[in-house]
Order: structure tokens, then sequence, then C-alpha cells
């Protein structure tokens, strides 16, 4: 059974939160009582219609919500970013780390650009975000969760975005030691197979994936109650920890799913 009110008078920014896992753990927080910061790299266009549309949800679960944009590879916009969060909601106490952007190609084909890429966006943005975030997070004792994958710990062909997510999962234990004694809490949740957005490349690159049975994938709402457990008291204990969610997944790499 879900708690209902864990979070009444909190604030969470969960970044990439327009859709798929990101979108499920804003509503969820939520749901648990918290006020919504949603955050995308793009004010215009989809992006926004997206982000709206999250919103409209919170706000229909009786909660604040605001939109942000915001490129996190970019230390100065992730500034104003956490600038104007304390300006419309007045703090935050959780921060959710979901924002991803990565080619799907063999790293032998990775051009400059690519290799920029992935560690401006999926290294030094996540940095970039705890640090202007510290100021807010250690008012109160914050909550600091990464969300990662299976391919931090397994290859996968044409998926160079699995090495920046070890290296942030090795990151969140970094800051479990170091924020610890400013009374945050980091940890992370590696994520097994999601039927997101980029569900149809994964499934082009690795036609593998249109032979397992349903009960191999986790749903975004799964993935999205773990992260609430972690930011909530009842993971007080929890710090510096991935917590694998793949329904047993990576138990059995070597074997078929049952079906």
């Amino acid at each position: 059974m879900r708690a209902m009110g864990e979070f009444d008078g909190k604030v969470a920014l969960i970044t990439g939160s327009t859709r798929g896992i990101g979108r499920a753990i804003a509503l969820r927080l939520a749901e648990a009582g918290a006020d919504i910061a949603v955050h995308g790299r793009s004010n215009a266009g989809p992006s926004r219609a997206l982000a709206e549309a999250v919103c409209e949800e919170v706000r229909g679960l009786g909660r604040r919500c605001e939109i942000y944009a915001a490129d996190i590879a970019d230390k100065e916009a992730v500034g104003a970013l956490m600038a104007a969060v304390e300006a419309d909601l007045g703090r935050l106490d959780t921060l959710v780390l979901n924002a991803a952007r990565a080619p799907f190609k063999e790293t032998t084909r990775l051009l400059e650009r690519d290799l920029r890429q992935l560690v401006e966006v999926n290294l030094f943005g996540h940095v970039f975000c705890v640090q202007k975030a510290l100021p807010l997070l250690e008012k109160d004792g914050g909550d600091i969760v990464f969300i990662s994958s299976l391919g931090s710990r397994f290859m996968n062909p044409q998926y160079p975005l699995g090495p920046m997510k070890a290296a942030m999962e090795a990151m969140v234990r970094q800051w479990a030691e170091e924020l610890g004694p400013r009374g945050i809490r980091a940890n992370g949740v590696c994520a097994g197979l999601v039927k997101t957005d980029s569900y149809k490349t994964l499934r082009r690159l690795w036609p593998e994936l249109g032979t397992l049975p349903e009960a191999a994938f986790v749903t975004p709402e799964e993935v999205a109650d773990v992260v609430a457990f972690l930011a909530s008291g009842a993971a007080r204990a929890i710090a510096g920890q991935n917590l694998v969610v793949d329904r047993g997944l990576s138990n059995r790499i070597l074997r078929a799913p049952e079906r």
C-alpha cells in the first residue's frame, strides 16, 4: 500500500520529466504530497506541450507544479534553474537526476561531438545539478536519486550511454560519503528494460528484445515507486546504493526469461 502524505510540504525537481520514467516519477512524488518542478531541455514545441500535460496532472492531484527548461550541460543554465525553483517553490528537498542524452552507435564510430554530448550531459550535467542544488538540499536534509540502467553493468551494442551510467553509479557512492555529513543522502535506481520512447530504436538495434515476454519489462511506475521509497524516511538507513529494479532479469542473464 502506498503511504500518502510522505512528502507533504516538500518540493521535488525531476530532470527530464516531460515523458517516460521522469514523468512517472513526477506523478508518483506528487501523489505522495510533493510539489513538483518539471524539467525539460526545451521550452518550445512538443517538449513544452508534454511538460504542460504533466503539470496539469500534478495540479489535478492538488499539488503545485512549475515548468523549467534548461540544458543541464550548461552550468550557468543549471544555476538559473535552481534559483528559479527556489523563487517559485521556496525550497528543494528531492533532486532526481533522470535526464539523459546520447547517440545510438558503436564507440568506435563516435564523433567528437558525440563524445562531448555523452560526457557533458550525462556526467558534467548531473554534477552541475548537484553542485547548484546543494544550498537548497542541505537546508533541511535532502535526497538525491540518480536514474541508471542495466547498461551500466552489461555491454549493449550501440549503447555508449552505458559507460556514462556506470560512471554516475560510482558518483552516487562518492556523493553519499561527501554529502552525508551535510544531511544529504544519495542513491541510485538501476532500471531494467522499460518501454519508453527509446524502445522502438532499441528494438531495431537489438532484435532479440522482441522475443522477450512482457514479464521481462519494468514499467515506469515501478521505477517511480522505488525512487519514492529511496527519497522517503523509510530509506533513511540507505546511502550510496544503486538498487536494481528489473524483475530479476539480470539474475538470469544467461538464460531466457520464463514465459
